[in-house]
């Protein structure tokens, strides 16, 4: 049986998620329902990825994430091409580019953005997603300087670097982000998360458990 998402977090962390579970088990509630969302990993030809920290006043605020939010009507309504087997990939991929755009000022080509993963909230927390993970590789060095009301610090990190600074409580983040981080490290190279790409399930929701 694979590891829990969870068992990497840290122990102050991995307790608050335990007692939020447990609330959530003796109350009885109806888990609420995913919102859906996209999000991506940008990144360059040396490997290094792109991270931002949510300023405090947002969702998962002080914590390091790849660009991205939720789907809205419009990415929903728009047709545009369909580069997807389904709606709803569709429209994930569609509110992954606008999503980049808006907090990063790059425009993306929807067609070469490369499904990962598809992540999904627990059901013992209020505010849930179903977070369509993408990668998108960037030809140049791009450099990114993005500090807006929607994050605090911005940066390019080697992602085996990222994963060790999490790790060491210097760069806090939520399991779906690390463990898309320890994934690209495994990989290396944007030739290298082609050839990963290839054989991934990335529309399979990954829901994850405590251990």
């Amino acid at each position: 049986m694979a590891a829990s998402p969870f068992s990497i977090m840290a122990e102050h962390e991995l307790a608050r998620f335990t007692a939020a579970a447990q609330e959530f088990a003796a109350s009885g509630r109806v888990p609420a329902t995913p919102r859906l969302a996209a999000t991506v990993a940008l990144m360059r030809p040396d490997g290094a990825v792109f991270l931002m920290r949510r300023s405090m006043g947002m969702v998962f605020g002080g914590r390091w994430a790849f660009p991205g939010g939720s789907a809205d009507m419009l990415d929903a309504a728009d047709p545009g091409v369909c580069y997807d087997p389904d709606a709803e990939s569709s429209t994930a991929r569609r509110a992954a580019v606008r999503e980049v755009a808006e907090e990063t000022g790059l425009d993306l080509d929807p067609a070469k953005l490369i499904p990962w993963s598809r992540w999904v909230t627990p059901l013992f927390e209020p505010r849930r997603f179903d977070t369509y993970f993408f990668v998108g590789l960037l030809t140049t060095a791009t450099e990114l300087d993005v500090v807006n009301g929607e994050a605090d610090a911005t940066g390019w990190f080697d992602p085996a670097d990222a994963v060790a600074r999490f790790g060491a409580g210097e760069l806090p983040m939520l399991p779906p982000t690390v463990i898309t981080l320890q994934e690209l490290a495994e990989v290396g190279t944007p030739d290298g998360v082609l050839a990963a790409a290839a054989g991934r399930s990335p529309r399979s929701p990954i829901l994850p458990t405590l251990p």
